[in-house]
């Protein structure tokens, strides 16, 4: 059978169920948490780059601030790339699969799944540098507590991962008017410091940000490192888009989060205008001092749901990767029946606790850890550069100046930043490129696996009238009941089948060969879900069809072949699966010797199908065979 599904129940995209001011306040609390936080680490980062604190260091600073989020945020991902979505879902793996749909070629399997891969990088480390940024604010107005940061932020990690598989159904419902508070209190905070220094609004000009790009020599390229983390969140935009729809999104964008964010980082470069110290956390200065405490709380709230978006987003990458048969079978469960996007893997989360909670340990500061922070996100983003350049030509048809043109001009910004974040790979940036590497890596493996044992079994099949001659000839006994037998093939007798009837010389009098095929797209429609074949008397062969975002239950399924002309006894279904223990071959034709060895160890440690079929575990059979891969 084909790799297994996810979980989440089929059912339409959700933005299709509520009111655009619900989706629109919910993407507030989901999407922007990345971007809506890193007021608070960036300037203070982008100043220590730059080691001067000139009024022309300063405005020029803003001025990239500024045009960065213009270009890359709103023109490139809210403007263009989010128009291009498979089915209404986005995200490099969505567009990965649909551009695969559209041009079968390797280049685009590899480039989808290295961003991929690099978008886990950054999900170690937005939760580790957001929180030590937020907890970082009560050294302002209690010096004493500096030593006791760290552990703070230990302490909110931990619980931030330990409460994961409760879901957020809950928690949820109220994230999105926190983070509403979150922008409105940065932009009141910025506009008193614009209003007191009102000259710093010049920065909108562009020529501020070039002229320092160009007259500041090689602390000006270095600075670009610490401005592209104005935009470390931008590539979630369009990766939710499937939870909200892109018309959400672009109105909390344009109509909140955009302005203050920008007001934030004007109120920022105003009081260093006005003589305000470098040294510390800028954002906190702009902070009346009566109000730091609740401020601080406020932040640590916002920096737990940027964090809890980064987990729930790997979350759903990883079932994706599942279904498009990239990445072994895991766990994964559904928090809550009010949406699709309510999961858990626990695989998932506990790996990624551990990771995040080394870093922190490691670095000690969001100072520090910031050096880590920005190759992962710059890569991917030019990644999805490269995969949008190919919807350009394949999906909207452009001509070919056009979108060298546009997706060229995007391709040297992002090139740019990531040749400026490049300079801090031994500081820390080699972390998020290592895991990457690795996932990578093991997501290769296993597709090249999957297709090897695929092969393997294939070269043992028999034809199904042979079969059916055979088991006349052979008069095998036809016993009470039905068989349900879960195959790959889609046109010969599944092995598991013959390995039963071989062994066992008897066949029961209602027999299914099932099918499961995970299509390139999010949802299909259920008049298309299943298709059933005549075989011979009392034998049929189902070919069912999901969504990458689907669960696959197959006893609804066998129900629904009822009215396609497959009678069946499902009272008494006992289901057949073939359980594969794979070796090196003995010819020297298969698999380099260490990537068998890391396939039969993921094989052996996924999940069973079992567990994703929504099988009655008391009625199914699992047959062992040894293949050699």
């Amino acid at each position: 059978m084909n790799d297994p599904p996810a979980e989440g129940p089929s059912m339409p995209a959700p933005q299709e169920k509520r009111p655009l001011p619900t989706l629109t306040l919910a993407a507030l609390g989901v999407v922007f948490g990345d971007l809506g936080t890193s007021p608070l680490y960036t300037m203070k980062t982008v100043l220590a780059l730059a080691g001067k604190t000139t009024p022309e260091t300063v405005l020029g600073l803003l001025s990239l601030l500024i045009w960065t989020l213009v270009i890359i945020t709103s023109v490139k991902y809210v403007l263009v790339i989010m128009r291009v979505d498979n089915d209404g879902e986005g995200g490099i793996l969505a567009l990965m699969s649909l551009l695969a749909g559209k041009q079968q070629h390797a280049a685009i399997a590899i480039i989808g799944l290295f961003g991929a891969a690099l978008i886990y990088g950054d999900g170690i480390i937005t939760p580790a540098i957001s929180v030590l940024s937020a907890l970082e604010g009560l050294s302002i107005a209690t010096p004493s507590v500096t030593p006791y940061v760290l552990p703070g932020a230990i302490v909110v990690l931990v619980g931030l991962f330990v409460v994961q598989p409760f879901g957020t159904a809950k928690i949820g419902r109220v994230f999105g008017p926190i983070m509403t508070l979150w922008f409105v209190v940065i932009a009141i905070l910025g506009l008193r410091g614009v209003i007191n220094h009102p000259g710093v609004l010049v920065a909108i000009n562009p020529l501020l940000g070039l002229g320092f790009l160009l007259h500041g020599g090689w602390a000006g390229f270095l600075v670009l490192g610490g401005v592209f983390l104005c935009v470390t969140g931008a590539e979630a935009l369009y990766a939710d888009m499937g939870h909200f729809g892109a018309r959400p999104i672009r109105i909390a964008w344009y109509g909140l989060v955009l302005p203050a964010l920008l007001i934030n980082y004007a109120g920022q470069a105003a009081i260093l205008l006005d003589g305000a110290t470098s040294d510390g956390n800028i954002f906190f200065s702009l902070c009346p001092s009566s109000l730091l405490i609740p401020m601080v709380i406020l932040a640590t709230l916002a920096t737990i749901i940027a964090s809890q978006a980064i987990i729930t987003g790997a979350f759903s990458m990883t079932r994706q990767a599942m279904q498009l048969s990239w990445c072994p079978r895991m766990l994964v469960t559904q928090t809550s029946p009010d949406g699709y996007g309510q999961i858990y893997v626990g695989a998932v989360n506990w790996i990624m606790m551990v990771l995040t909670i080394g870093l922190a340990v490691i670095f000690k500061k969001s100072d520090n850890l910031a050096s880590a922070y920005g190759i992962a996100v710059s890569l991917t983003m030019l990644l999805t550069t490269c995969l949008l350049y190919v919807a350009m030509r394949e999906v909207w048809e452009w001509s070919l100046p056009k979108a060298v043109a546009v997706a060229g001009a995007f391709g040297l910004i992002d090139a740019t930043f990531v040749a400026a974040n490049a300079l801090k790979i031994l500081e820390g940036g080699w972390i998020p490129l290592l895991l990457a590497a690795i996932v990578f890596g093991m997501m290769a493996t296993w597709h090249r696996g999957v297709l090897a044992l695929a092969d393997a079994l294939r070269s043992r099949l028999t034809s199904v009238p042979d079969f059916l001659r055979q088991i006349a000839e052979d008069k095998i006994a036809r016993v009470p009941g039905t068989a349900v037998f879960l195959t790959r093939t889609t046109k010969n007798t599944p092995p598991v089948l013959a390995w039963h009837v071989r062994n066992n010389r008897a066949l029961h009098t209602y027999v299914v060969a099932l099918v499961v095929h995970v299509e390139m797209v999010p949802w299909v429609d259920t008049a298309n879900r299943v298709k059933v074949e005549h075989l011979g008397e009392n034998f049929w062969r189902l070919s069912a069809h999901y969504g990458f975002m689907e669960q696959q239950d197959i006893p609804a399924l066998l129900a629904a072949a009822h009215g396609h002309g497959c009678q069946l006894k499902l009272d008494d279904v006992t289901y057949y699966l073939g359980i594969e223990t794979v070796r090196h071959r003995t010819d020297g034709h298969g698999m380099p010797r260490w990537r068998e060895a890391l396939f039969a160890f993921m094989l052996r440690n996924s999940a069973h199908a079992v567990d994703f079929l929504a099988l009655p575990k008391e009625g199914v059979v699992q047959m062992g065979r040894q293949i050699e891969i």
